[in-house]
């Protein structure tokens, strides 16, 4: 079983890295790696977050202000 993908080799952060780097709940990354919205690569029994995926993930949720506010 073997899947191929397209990582930068860098840093990578466990959940518990994430979330406080992102001030959300474990759980919520846990989401976002099932869900796809976040690459993770598995390891034995836990996940590793790449760092440029973090910050991608950041960069594509981030929203513009409304300026009528």
């Amino acid at each position: 079983m073997s899947r191929e993908q397209n990582l930068d080799i860098g840093s990578f952060l466990t959940v518990s890295d994430v979330a406080a780097r992102l001030n959300v709940s474990k759980m919520t990354v846990y989401r976002l790696v099932h869900s796809g919205e976040m690459p993770a690569v598995h390891i034995g029994h836990s996940f590793r977050i790449n760092e440029t995926a973090v910050a991608a993930y950041l960069a594509e949720a981030a929203v513009e202000a409304d300026p009528s506010s």
